[in-house]
C-alpha cells in the first residue's frame, strides 16, 4: 500500500507510456534529426574525415564524462528534475551547434550534448528499473530502447524534409523544438505512483563510487567489458554510415533518407526483442544481435552506391534492433536494489566508454590507413562482443538463458 493506505495501481507497459516512453521518444526525435548531419557539419567547417569522426566521438565522450555526475544528480534532485536540467542544457547545446562558427565551439557543444544525454538516459533507466515488474523488465527496457528508436526513425525524415526546404543547419532547429517539448512533457505529465523509498536507498545508502567499484570489479571487468564492446560497435554505426555515404558522393538529404529507412527496421523490432528476452532469456537476442551487427558493419565498405548502402544499413539495423534494451536489461538484472543509481552509473560508464571509443577507432584507423579499414575493425569488435556476452552474461544475470528464466520463476 502507499502512504494513503490505498493499493498502488497495477503497473503495465501502457501505464508507463506518458511519463516514461513518450518523453524519451520526443527527446530522441531531435537527436535523430541531427545524427546524419553532425559529421557532415564538421566536414563543412573544414574537418578531415578523421577529425569529423573524432568530433562525432565527442558525443560519446560527453556521455562518458557525465555518467558518474549524472547518478549523483539524479539521486540528489530526483528523476524528473534531473531530466528537466538535461533537457534544458541540450537545447542550449543544439543552439550552439546551429550557430557554431568553428570546429572548437562545435565540438564543445557536442560534448555538452553528450553529458545531457547521459543524465537523461540514466534517470529514466533507474526509474524504470524500480517501477517495472520483474516479469515485464525486458519488455519495459526494450520499450524504452524502442522509444529511442522511434525517435531516431522519425527524426531523420523530419530532418531531411526541413533540410530540403531550407538549409542543412535547420535540422538543429528541429532538435531545439523537440528539446523544448520534452521539457514541457516532463513538467505536465505525472510519474507513475510508487512506494516511497527511504532516503538511504535513494542516494545509494551512503555507498561511494570507489566502494561500489570494489564490490563489482569482477562484474565490470568481464561482462562490463563485453558491454563496452557493444557500445563501441553501436556508436560507430552512427558515424560510419554518414562518412561512407559522403565517400560515395551522397548528399545530406539522401543520407538522411538512408538513416530513416534503416531506422524503420530498427524501430519495428523492439517489442519482439523484449518479449523474447522475458520468455527465452537475455542471450536469445544479445548474441544474434552482435553477430549480425558486427558482420554487417564489416561488409559496409563493399557497397558502392546508394542501394547497396541502404541494404547493408538495414541489416545493421536488424542486428541493432533485435538487441533493443539488452544492455539496460542486463544492468537492471545485476543492479543491487540498495545501491541502484551508483551501480547503474558505472554500468553506463562501461557502455558509454564503448560509445566514445567506437568512433575513435574509426577516426584513428581512417587517419593512418583508410576509412574502410576502420569500418572493418569495428565490425570485428562487434563479433568479440557477442563472444563476451555468451561467456559472461549467465554469471551475473538470473535471466540470461531460457533455463535460468524457468528456474527463477519456479
Amino acid at each position: 500500500m502507499n502512504a494513503s493506505g490505498k493499493q498502488p495501481p497495477v503497473r503495465t507497459l501502457r501505464s508507463m507510456v506518458p511519463s516514461v516512453f513518450l518523453p524519451a521518444m520526443v527527446f530522441e526525435i531531435g537527436n535523430g534529426a541531427v545524427a546524419p548531419i553532425v559529421a557532415i557539419t564538421a566536414l563543412e567547417l573544414g574537418a578531415s574525415p578523421g577529425v569529423a569522426g573524432f568530433l562525432v566521438a565527442l558525443l560519446g565522450i560527453g556521455q562518458l564524462v557525465g555518467d558518474l555526475p549524472a547518478g549523483s544528480l539524479a539521486a540528489r534532485v530526483g528523476d524528473r528534475r534531473a531530466m528537466v536540467v538535461a533537457g534544458s542544457l541540450s537545447v542550449v547545446a543544439m543552439l550552439g551547434c546551429l550557430l557554431a562558427p568553428s570546429l572548437v565551439l562545435f565540438g564543445a557543444c557536442l560534448f555538452l550534448l553528450g553529458g545531457c544525454n547521459s543524465t537523461f538516459y540514466l534517470a529514466r533507466q533507474s526509474y524504470l528499473t524500480e517501477v517495472a515488474p520483474v516479469g515485464l523488465r525486458a519488455r519495459a527496457m526494450s520499450m524504452l530502447g524502442g522509444s529511442h528508436r522511434v525517435g531516431l526513425f522519425i527524426g531523420p525524415f523530419v530532418g531531411a524534409a526541413v533540410i530540403a526546404m531550407t538549409t542543412l543547419h535547420a535540422a538543429y532547429v528541429v532538435a531545439i523544438v523537440t528539446g523544448a517539448l520534452t521539457i514541457l512533457l516532463l513538467v505536465v505529465v505525472p510519474d507513475i505512483e510508487t512506494t516511497p523509498r527511504p532516503a538511504a536507498l535513494r542516494t545509494g545508502g551512503g555507498v561511494g563510487l570507489l566502494e561500489t567499484l570494489r564490490t563489482h570489479r569482477r562484474l565490470l571487468g568481464t561482462l562490463g567489458v563485453a558491454v563496452l564492446a557493444v557500445g563501441a560497435t553501436r556508436a560507430a554505426r552512427q558515424v560510419v554510415l554518414p562518412l561512407w555515404a559522403v565517400h560515395l558522393g551522397l548528399g545530406a538529404a539522401e543520407t538522411s533518407i538512408v538513416f530513416g529507412i534503416a531506422g524503420a527496421v530498427d524501430m519495428a523490432l523492439f517489442y519482439p526483442a523484449g518479449k523474447v528476452m522475458d520468455g527465452f532469456g537475455r542471450l536469445a537476442v544479445a548474441v544474434p544481435s552482435m553477430l549480425i551487427l558486427g558482420a554487417a558493419t564489416a561488409v559496409l565498405p563493399l557497397t558502392g552506391e546508394i542501394v547497396g548502402l541502404t541494404v547493408v544499413a538495414m541489416v545493421m539495423s536488424l542486428g541493432n534492433g533485435i538487441g533493443s534494451g539488452i544492455m539496460m536489461t542486463l544492468g537492471a538484472d545485476a543492479a543491487p536494489p540498495g545501491n541502484r543509481l551508483r551501480f547503474l552509473s558505472m554500468w553506463r560508464l562501461m557502455s558509454d566508454t564503448g560509445n566514445a571509443l567506437g568512433p575513435v577507432v574509426v577516426s584513428v584507423i581512417a587517419g593512418v590507413w583508410a576509412l574502410a579499414a576502420g569500418i572493418v575493425a569495428v565490425g570485428g569488435v562487434g563479433l568479440l562482443a557477442a563472444a563476451g556476452l555468451a561467456r559472461w552474461a549467465p554469471r551475473y544475470s538470473p535471466f540470461a538463458t531460457r533455463a535460468m528464466v524457468r528456474a527463477h520463476r519456479g
